[in-house]
């Protein structure tokens, strides 16, 4: 089943919910969203209420994908709050729930969040991603490309310190990242 996207949905009680719950189930399966599993709704709750402030109060913009009623992507357009970089942003919570990874909504979401980008009159999306988990590989096939590695920016664990690398994803090439075939 393909995912129905709402851009900036009403951020209700039950949704915030979902949001939290999806975040603590992804981290959990793995997923590098700001996170070492094992966590709890306790856990994530103090930077999921920050992230849907700025969504309410502030510039950022929510991302939502929807398998009939429920909640299975999610990301942040992370405004950069400076306006020498206003013509960019950050996508940050990059999420999947687990149960729904492998039926390419990942891919979905993320090829959404870069006509919305081009809507929103962006000319380019940047990431981070964890070191270790293969994450710049899916992104690299996306057209994003590493712009940049932070050694060992992520403690993990004691002992299991990270890259942080960063993509970006230029939403003014002719022709996208489909244009030309990727590694």
């Amino acid at each position: 089943m393909s995912l129905r996207f709402v851009l900036d949905p009403e951020l209700t009680p039950e949704l915030r919910e979902q949001i939290v719950r999806l975040w603590v189930d992804v981290t959990n399966a793995g997923g590098a969203v700001g996170f070492v599993a094992p966590v709890t709704v306790a856990d994530v709750r103090p930077a999921a209420e920050a992230t849907f402030a700025d969504l309410v109060d502030g510039p950022d913009r929510l991302l939502v994908g929807y398998d009939g009623a429920r909640p299975v992507a999610v990301l942040v357009y992370a405004d950069n709050r400076f306006h020498l970089k206003a013509h960019w942003c950050v996508l940050k919570r990059v999420m999947v729930h687990p149960d729904a990874q492998g039926r390419g909504h990942g891919l979905a979401l993320l090829r959404e969040a870069e006509r919305l980008g081009r809507a929103l009159g962006r000319e380019a999306l940047h990431i981070t991603v964890r070191g270790g988990l293969g994450l710049e590989r899916f992104y690299a096939r996306l057209g994003y490309r590493e712009v940049g590695r932070l050694p060992g920016a992520l403690r993990v664990a004691p002992g299991d310190d990270r890259d942080e690398i960063l993509m970006w994803l230029d939403l003014t090439a002719v022709g996208g990242p489909d244009a030309a075939p990727t590694a």
